[in-house]
């Protein structure tokens, strides 16, 4: 089975993270030390097909990809974003990062601002958090019903369904999975490095109170939202070399199906002579 089937929620089917391990490696033999060094091996190659890709599909003008990272606190986003897409061309990758929503963003509808960041044809963009936020806090926290709850998943499916439509993006969506175990680890590995305290939040401890509850609210969006359109991802990413090589990996895949072409050129370049 290839690693993206194996790793993408079926439309239609009910996920049960409880039933997924989070230190799972699927797609490798084992997760032993040499395992671990192939796949950064593996990780450096991608990139630079990564880039290649990029650039064709940059110069193809035609298409865009989006890339969607969710996870509970410390789940690596933004280790899989330095580590993955920093070998993108900056001049045609943006990464943007979703964080409260402001007075401007709150006085519209709730995919509002997320509509704004959608990358241009050519570009590849990244959400670091997204539109499934108002699925997710909103409804552990109460702040929206049941019911609003489930109008809004069908609300992002045809907002989904619109962008591939009509805009020509095609969209990957990664869950970072990890575990509550490793969530502590890394919660503590910021309060004994001193130069990681600054990302240490006590509202993280708070929220990881309500780490059931988050569970659940992440089930039911990926139940509910992973479309043969824009398909979820999990990615067991309690190791991180997994888990930043499965998203290149997949990424990788995505692009090399959509294979971006630069257009031809209307000049004779034979006749051209630089003098």
């Amino acid at each position: 089975m290839s690693l993206p089937k194996a790793l993408r929620v079926r439309p239609g089917s009910k996920v049960d993270l409880s039933r997924i391990d989070p230190g799972a490696t699927p797609g490798r033999k084992t997760s032993s030390d040499i395992e671990k060094t192939q796949c950064e091996a593996q990780l450096e190659h991608n990139k630079v097909h990564l880039l290649n890709l990029q650039t064709n599909l940059y110069a193809e003008n035609r298409r865009s990809l989006l890339i969607v990272l969710q996870a509970m606190d410390t789940g690596g986003k933004d280790g899989c974003i330095r580590h993955v897409f920093t070998g993108f061309n900056p001049q045609g990758c943006c990464v943007t990062s979703f964080k409260q929503p402001s007075a401007e963003e709150l006085d519209h509808d709730f995919l509002w601002r997320i509509h704004k960041a959608i990358p241009a044809r050519g570009d590849v963009g990244v959400f670091n958090r997204s539109h499934y936020e108002d699925v997710l806090i909103t409804r552990v926290h109460s702040m929206i019903s049941k019911s609003v709850c489930e109008e809004r998943y069908q609300e992002i499916n045809r907002f989904e369904r619109m962008l591939v439509d009509t805009g020509n993006v095609t969209i990957l969506k990664f869950y970072l999975h990890i575990s509550k175990e490793e969530q502590k680890s890394r919660l503590q590995a910021r309060l004994d490095d001193p130069a990681k305290n600054w990302k240490f939040s006590l509202g993280d401890l708070e929220e990881r109170k309500l780490w059931k509850d988050y569970q659940q609210a992440y089930e039911a969006a990926l139940t509910n939202c992973s479309t043969k359109h824009a398909p979820w991802y999990i990615i067991p990413a309690d190791k991180k070399w997994y888990r930043d090589w499965a998203v290149s990996q997949i990424v990788r895949e995505t692009l090399e199906d959509m294979n971006p072409q630069p257009p031809k050129s209307n000049i004779d370049v034979a006749a051209i002579r630089i003098r």
